[in-house]
């Protein structure tokens, strides 16, 4: 590697990682502000809130590398072609595609950290925020096992084994002690109906009432229960393809499918977690064209409007596609690859007609 190609790697590299850290301020800023109208539900204090954008800030940092691969080389590289540092480098010889090579060699260190931080940190920090938030808000205790969802209120102590796509509950457990910790009696419920104002319907239930010398037990078709319980609470046990890794999304999608389950939304997730880190590259080559060719002479901040106009568009048509895709049935394959294949065709046939 020539001192040409060390050079334009670690300026790109660089204006990256200054991008990433600016648009990580400024959402935790914008996360901070909302989390304030939180303040103070149950325990959640400041302290909560803090810890929350720390945990958090993980998946977002895999989420911006894209958008700051993007600023950073439409600033560093932008600046070059002001300077006339590209017109020097092709004067001398070095061709365009020698440029966007070393440009994409700092690419895949940004790929190698997305990879490393959405994989092995952003899952598990993930998890971790939620289940923070969630039960500082709602003053409850939460237990996940491979036995489903523990929760504790009061005396009794409630077991969920299943949260169903539309929030009701399946597989319901209660079992309530007295004051010497002794068993008092245990419900078990086929189905949970959340009602709105602290009301469940269980449904399918049979209780069991343990007396000094009996077992009394009854069954009922439908069972009105009272809780404090929040239906909010009960979203940290759903699966969430933010807090899985591309591994524990396979094999959740293979369970899925195992029993016959709509597996297509979690597809998705995988697909376009799989792509994400690759956007890097469509990014910067979308970012070659404007500075090498028809953005010379733009200043700093005509810049960084650009980019941030640009990452923008390509975020929301890409969750315009997605959902789109989700609602016709489309290959979920397809759908997290379209987005980014036709903006790098784009890109590329651009820097073709440029060079």
């Amino acid at each position: 590697m020539n001192v040409l190609s060390y050079y334009i790697i670690r300026e790109v590299t660089k204006g990256a990682l200054l991008a990433l850290l600016l648009l990580l301020t400024l959402f935790n800023l914008f996360t901070f502000s909302d989390e304030l109208k939180d303040l103070g539900n149950g325990n959640y204090g400041l302290k909560q809130v803090l810890w929350y954008l720390v945990l958090t800030s993980p998946r977002v940092t895999f989420e911006l590398i894209p958008s700051a691969a993007l600023l950073g080389s439409l600033f560093v590289v932008g600046a070059m072609a002001n300077n006339r540092e590209i017109v020097a480098m092709r004067a001398a010889g070095f061709s365009t595609f020698w440029i966007i090579r070393n440009i994409m060699l700092a690419g895949l260190i940004l790929v190698v950290l997305a990879v490393a931080i959405g994989e092995l940190v952003a899952p598990a920090s993930e998890r971790t925020a939620q289940v923070l938030k969630t039960t500082a808000q709602n003053n409850g205790v939460v237990l996940r096992s491979q036995y489903g969802m523990w929760l504790r209120e009061g005396n009794r102590f409630i077991n969920v084994r299943k949260i169903l796509d539309d929030g009701s509950l399946g597989d319901v457990r209660i079992f309530e002690i007295d004051e010497q910790h002794r068993l008092i009696s245990a419900t078990r419920a086929a189905h949970g109906i959340f009602l709105g104002e602290q009301r469940w319907t269980l449904q399918n239930a049979a209780v069991s009432i343990f007396n000094p010398d009996r077992v009394d037990v009854k069954s009922q078709a439908e069972m009105p229960w009272q809780s404090g319980i929040d239906a909010d609470l009960l979203k940290v046990a759903v699966v969430n393809s933010d807090n899985l890794s591309l591994y524990d999304l396979y094999m959740y999608i293979d369970f899925l499918n195992a029993n016959q389950q709509k597996a297509q939304r979690y597809e998705l997730a995988f697909w376009s977690r799989l792509i994400n880190p690759w956007v890097t590259f469509v990014m910067l080559m979308v970012s070659v064209p404007l500075v090498i060719g028809i953005g010379r002479g733009i200043g700093a901040g005509g810049r960084i409007t650009l980019g941030v106009l640009i990452g923008m568009t390509f975020n929301i048509l890409d969750r315009i596609v997605g959902h789109m895709g989700l609602i016709y049935d489309v290959n979920p394959m397809l759908i997290a690859v379209m987005p980014s294949l036709t903006v790098f065709l784009i890109a590329t046939a651009t820097v073709w007609r440029l060079s």
